[in-house]
């Protein structure tokens, strides 16, 4: 049985990742260089936590945008 969250949702592959997890998932594949690389800002380069810069991509849509993106850039050349 498909839980009614999946059916409001079925063809967004971003529903039900959090962005926490994106970033950690980013994390272990990039690291901290690499995905200051990828996505250009501040908090990935200078002194980052993941803390401080899930704070940041939760106020910054265009920086947010960005990194998932790249999360699914890098899940769909993993399949």
């Amino acid at each position: 049985m498909i839980s009614p969250a999946m059916q409001e949702q079925p063809n967004n592959p971003l529903h039900g990742v959090t962005l926490a997890a994106m970033l950690d998932f980013l994390l272990e594949e990039l690291g901290w260089e690499g995905l200051a690389n990828e996505v250009d800002v501040r908090c990935f380069q200078i002194d980052p936590s993941v803390t401080s810069s899930l704070k940041f991509l939760r106020k910054v849509p265009w920086a947010r945008a960005r990194v998932e993106q790249l999360y699914l850039h890098i899940k769909r050349s993993e399949q």
